[in-house]
């Protein structure tokens, strides 16, 4: 998910691999794994914070949390922000029992997100 939806991105500002990796200070060897999904992406903070300007992704935009959020996700962690939150963590095993038993699709899983937001 982080891979392509950053690969989405670089093109859409018609950043080469190179380019980006200069920029980015990464190996594009390595970046190029990670965008096939390979390698796992970043999780340092910092390198992600770098990845988002160069992408010129805004502080509280949703593609700005979604390459946090994917970051995380294919590393097979929670979100650090989602830790933050007792409420939400204590509803997680829910969650994970019912995806366990049928996969919910992503407008399912917004919405999901919604209700545990809101609880």
């Amino acid at each position: 998910m982080f891979g392509e939806f950053v690969k989405k991105l670089r093109f859409a500002k018609r950043l080469g691999l190179r380019e980006f990796c200069i920029a980015a200070d990464c190996d594009p060897s390595n970046w190029s794994k990670i965008e096939r999904g390979i390698l796992s992406p970043p999780q340092e903070p910092e390198a992600l914070e770098r990845i988002a300007v160069i992408l010129e992704l805004l502080d509280g935009s949703e593609e700005k949390s979604l390459l946090f959020d994917y970051a995380s996700i294919d590393a097979g962690k929670i979100p650090p922000d989602l830790l933050d939150d007792g409420e939400l963590l204590k509803r997680l095993p829910v969650f994970f029992r019912t995806a366990r038993g049928r996969k919910p699709d992503a407008k399912e899983l917004e919405r999901l997100a919604e209700i545990l937001r809101h609880s």
